[in-house]
């Protein structure tokens, strides 16, 4: 059986970040406007901007009617624009770690954006245990990105490269930070997934960084603004610059007067009308344009490789800030006519733009179809340059640079492995092969024996995967899942199995779309009403949600029409954030009548800021049952901010994805 590739010379300890001594001397060797190329050229130098969260039809160039981006689409004029680009996940810190090392997301381990967090996991493991409505264990991602990895930085920097970061990092804090990794320079040395506050100064970056802005500045505006400096300082020689911008993730604002103009361009009937987010699009292009004018006044425009490209898909769910603050009741964005957004496996998640600049070899303004993916950029861009991996160096990737003089792209297929349950977006522990026209799902144990679920496409032919073939073509589906088994195997991927506390819901009942229940609990929805099963000895239920108008001042009452037999006393926590961080303080009990009878019962949550998520506890004693009917959440003024209703109805994006959420996952 093939071993994962987790060991050898190329998997080293952090002695070796530090430099061994003859790297030491060979460093000492390299002075500003000398090269180590064999030949005695200069290599070129390599611009790779990233941006966060960008959508495939955000540009121009990919077809939006409302988004602006002149300099982007100037940049596609001078290279290759691919029309089949895909990020190797659906969310951001996975991606980022396939472009520093050229593997997979499944081998390295980190398949979630969770390189904030404090926990330090260097490796990926199973989830011990989940939710009672919850088919599957999935999977708990590694925080950092690990020392042993060889990355592009360093491998650039070895070739005698001045090597810089600019904005996004996402792989984990020091000692995993970009300094650590090969990078000579940092800005602004921040490990977290975006500004706390603002794009506009002054951010809410730690204090100890120094970086706070000047009121009203904007980020990328000085993000771009220190990536030029990066570029005049090292003019005289070959330089990496790596500019991962922080747009256009959250959180959501543009400049005043940009998010004015799309406010006169918006049109209802557009997909895409949502002006701040535009806005955010327009200071991404900005930027994009100073770092292209940059290399043009200093002639360094024909030898100097740009690649354009971005982490994964956009936000296509609603966002309660936009429409608490800019009364915005619309999505940050559309993928269509891709399905799905951010956070699916499906191609509104992960295909890309992506432009190639590659002065003398790319044709300007050229196209091309081929099949690529972010683990390609490693061994491209070194083929590219005039460098090579070192023997026995593992790379996932190829190097797509047959396709970049427009010749064929010999490859057997592309993969995805995302073992994560997401509420927000309803993705359930997948995985994908995409081989030609072909595109194949597995859902991990979607099934209601637990057993897994696939989706078959022609993208072809059926570009919004709207049309499941899997059944209509077993064949096809057998050939496909084979090549996915040997990617699983190989990447060492940790691989959902069937979670032994699933409760199956009773005949009649169906998911409860926007409710997850823990291990000591099962919830579903029958006769349009909540059930909730005590199971175990501290069960509850958790939702985290959008609010349906403006969330107003609190402090907040939640409305509940239940009916419980054995209940006594039940609780209610609540979190600001979506990502439902409960804590005692913020909860509070309230007596119920346990006569199997239905109450009304109103419970005041003291907090004035907004409430994004709740928690039920249900205190009765095994197999102690409550049926909810009806659960509102208004606002001190008594208006509705959030109302359940308890169909079984599946959350939907772009067009309506045929699985529920089954439980809580990253954003």
């Amino acid at each position: 059986m093939t071993q994962p590739l987790r060991t050898g010379p190329f998997f080293r300890g952090a002695a070796r970040k530090w430099g061994l001594p003859a790297l030491a001397a060979l460093a000492a060797a390299i002075a500003p406007g000398k090269t180590l190329a064999a030949d005695g050229d200069r290599r070129p130098n390599v611009v790779f901007i990233l941006a966060d969260d960008l959508g495939w039809r955000d540009t121009t160039l990919y077809g939006s009617t409302f988004h602006q981006t002149p300099n982007i689409d100037r940049l596609a004029k001078r290279g290759m624009m691919f029309t089949q680009a895909y990020a190797a996940n659906p969310l951001c810190s996975p991606t980022r770690a396939s472009l520093m090392t050229g593997l997979w997301p499944a081998r390295i381990g980190i398949t979630s954006p969770v390189c904030h967090v404090p926990e330090e996991l260097l490796y990926e493991s199973l989830e011990p245990r989940a939710g009672s409505n919850v088919r599957a264990l999935g999977a708990r991602s590694a925080t950092r990105l690990k020392l042993e990895y060889f990355t592009l930085a360093e491998a650039l920097h070895e070739a005698g490269y001045a090597t810089g970061h600019f904005g996004k990092w996402h792989l984990g804090p020091e000692p995993y930070d970009p300094l650590h990794q090969g990078f000579d320079v940092d800005v602004p040395h921040y490990s977290g997934p975006g500004p706390a506050n603002s794009y506009l100064g002054p951010w809410k970056f730690p204090p100890k960084l120094q970086f706070q802005g000047q009121p009203g500045e904007h980020l990328e505006d000085r993000m771009a603004a220190e990536a030029v400096k990066f570029i005049r300082a090292n003019r005289g020689r070959p330089f990496f610059l790596n500019y991962w911008a922080f747009s256009v993730h959250e959180p959501w604002g543009g400049k005043p007067s940009l998010v004015e103009k799309y406010r006169r361009r918006a049109d209802p009937r557009n997909p895409q009308h949502n002006p701040v987010y535009a806005a955010m699009v327009e200071s991404l292009d900005d930027a994009v344009g100073t770092l292209l004018a940059t290399l043009d006044e200093l002639g360094l425009g024909q030898r100097t490789i740009v690649v354009f490209f971005s982490d994964n898909g956009g936000v296509n769910w609603h966002e309660p800030r936009m429409k608490e603050r800019d009364g915005l009741d619309c999505p940050p964005t559309s993928n269509l006519p891709l399905r799905g957004g951010k956070a699916t496996i499906y191609e509104g998640g992960t295909r890309e733009p992506c432009i190639v600049v590659w002065p003398g070899v790319t044709p300007s303004g050229a196209r091309s179809a081929a099949i690529v993916q972010s683990v390609d950029f490693y061994p491209t861009l070194l083929e590219m340059v005039g460098l090579k991996p070192h023997p026995g160096q593992p790379l996932d990737g190829v190097s797509i640079v047959p396709a970049l003089k427009g010749q064929p792209l010999p490859r057997e297929a592309i993969f995805c492995h995302f073992p994560h349950y997401v509420q927000a977006t309803g993705a359930v522990p997948s995985a994908y092969v995409h081989q030609g026209d072909w595109k194949l799902i597995r859902d991990f144990c979607d099934h209601d024996d637990q057993s897994d679920r696939f989706e078959l496409y022609n993208l072809r032919d059926d570009l919004g995967e709207a049309h499941n073939l899997a059944e209509t073509m077993p064949q096809k589906v057998a050939a496909l899942n084979a090549l996915l088994d040997s990617f699983l195997q190989h990447s060492g991927a940790v691989v959902p199995k069937p979670n032994p506390g699933y409760r199956r819901p009773p005949p009649g009942a169906g998911r409860a779309a926007e409710w997850a229940a823990n291990a000591d609990a099962a919830v579903f929805v029958k006769d349009r009403q909540l059930v909730i099963t005590a199971i175990g000895r501290d069960p509850f239920v958790i939702t985290s949600f959008a609010a349906d108008a403006p969330a107003g001042k609190g402090p907040f009452q939640l409305d509940l029409r239940l009916k419980a037999a054995s209940l006594r006393l039940g609780q209610v926590y609540w979190s600001a954030t979506p990502a439902a961080n409960f804590r005692r303080a913020a909860s509070v009990s309230f007596p119920v009548t346990p006569d199997d009878r239905w109450h009304d019962y109103q419970v005041t949550l003291p907090v004035e800021q907004a409430v994004r998520a709740l928690r039920l506890n249900n205190r009765s004693t095994p197999p102690g049952e409550i049926r909810i009917q009806s659960l509102r959440l208004k606002n001190a003024a008594g208006d509705l901010v959030k109302e359940w209703h308890f169909d079984g109805a599946p959350k939907g994006n772009d067009t309506p994805a045929p699985q529920n959420a089954a439980g809580p996952g990253q954003k």
